[in-house]
């Protein structure tokens, strides 16, 4: 080979993902080779397509063809080394004249090494700014978790409800492979201790708020006249006729909504519903001097602080504007606690022990009721009832 062509093999010839002479040459749109199975594997396991050299996003996954010129070169060089590899006896062989030693070769792919070696090192830099922000967050909970009150920890301490921001180690692409696996177990490890912890936290907070646990029974003197309560007043369902009843300044006369007898004007109360088997439904607490009759919109501003379940897995928190809510499971047992003084409004997942939504910074100056609204039955769909359950301490 000539030197021309062997000074080329320096750019052009070898994969920068594999670091080997290509195999199979694909040339993206943006115009940088690698070998087909190296670029395909790597778009495969990435959600997006980005060229690993310049980093250009495309919209959609190019269809690459095997550069048949470039192909033919990499072919070349690779038997001409294998031919200078096999002729070569001792590291004292003397070029011929118009030859390029193979060293000049070598030595490209060492300068390809030292590349990834350094874009490894400075992965490896951001992974440890990582890992010491989730130590200390683990620090954080875990001198939390051996306090004594629990009460609104997650509340009062809004930095650790939320999991800190972390990368995406998954799509990263490092050679040798073992920085890889390395740094993606040593995140994943963290998260996971991360999680454990939150979850005592919970379980603990939980464990408090059911201290605080009433006697909530359904008032029918408020009840939307198509709402059907049980006797002892602790289930409501949505029926299809709409009966008589005195049109009483408290009973709702549009929206399919009921009120508890108790109300509560200091301190802290915690009750339970179960929704299971439910497609809608709306709980939380509403002030004592809130429209009962005509249209009801439901926010903070007119006296509700509610969460609901539309379409069987839409979640919200009925404020102004709708907050969007990601629950990881359907919950079957939502557990409401309020703080009057502190102007705190929270919804559990009972049976995950998980904090669904909090309102706070509330400014309570009237007297609050259990809301509960089972909402239409559409047709039998969504016919199951909301039961105010008894609540079972957790241990």
């Amino acid at each position: 080979m000539s030197a021309a062509s062997c000074l080329m093999t320096e750019d052009q010839f070898l994969c920068s993902i594999c670091l080997d002479v290509f195999t199979d040459p694909v040339t993206t749109p943006c115009g940088h080779n690698f070998c087909k199975t190296c670029i395909t594997k790597h778009w495969d396991k990435n959600d997006k397509c980005q060229c690993p050299d310049c980093k250009e996003f495309f919209n959609t996954r190019p269809e690459v063809k095997v550069n048949t010129f470039i192909s033919e070169m990499a072919a070349q060089f690779r038997q001409s080394a294998q031919q200078k590899a096999s002729s070569s006896s001792s590291e004292q062989q003397v070029s011929k004249p118009g030859e390029v030693p193979c060293d000049v070769c070598t030595g490209t792919k060492l300068k390809a090494l030292k590349s990834s070696e350094k874009q490894a090192e400075d992965f490896i830099k951001e992974l440890e700014q990582e890992i010491s922000e989730l130590k200390k967050r683990s620090s954080e909970m875990e001198q939390l978790s051996k306090s004594e009150d629990h009460l609104h920890l997650l509340q009062s301490s809004p930095s650790l409800n939320a999991a800190p921001t972390t990368k995406n180690w998954t799509g990263v692409s490092v050679r040798p492979p073992s920085y890889e696996g390395t740094v993606v177990r040593a995140v994943n490890q963290l998260e996971e201790t991360l999680s454990k912890q939150m979850k005592k936290l919970l379980e603990a907070e939980l464990k408090r708020v059911q201290q605080y646990a009433v006697d909530v029974t359904l008032d029918p003197d408020t009840a939307y006249p198509k709402l059907i309560l049980s006797d002892d007043g602790k289930q409501v369902k949505h029926g299809d006729v709409k009966k008589k009843f005195p049109d009483n300044p408290e009973r709702f006369d549009t929206g399919a909504c009921v009120l508890a007898k108790q109300s509560f004007s200091s301190g802290r109360f915690y009750y339970e519903v179960q929704v299971k088997e439910k497609t809608d439904w709306t709980l939380g607490v509403a002030r004592e001097s809130i429209n009962r009759k005509g249209e009801i919109t439901l926010n903070p501003q007119n006296g509700y602080w509610t969460i609901c379940l539309r379409n069987k897995n839409e979640y919200k928190a009925c404020a102004r504007p709708a907050v969007n809510l990601s629950l990881k499971s359907r919950p079957e047992k939502v557990g409401v606690f309020v703080d009057y003084e502190d102007g705190l409004v929270s919804f559990y997942d009972v049976d995950a022990a998980a904090l669904i939504y909090s309102f706070t910074g509330c400014c309570f100056t009237q007297k609050l009721y259990p809301f509960f609204s089972p909402e239409p039955n559409q047709g039998g769909k969504n016919f199951a009832p909301l039961i105010i359950s008894p609540v079972n301490h957790t241990e």
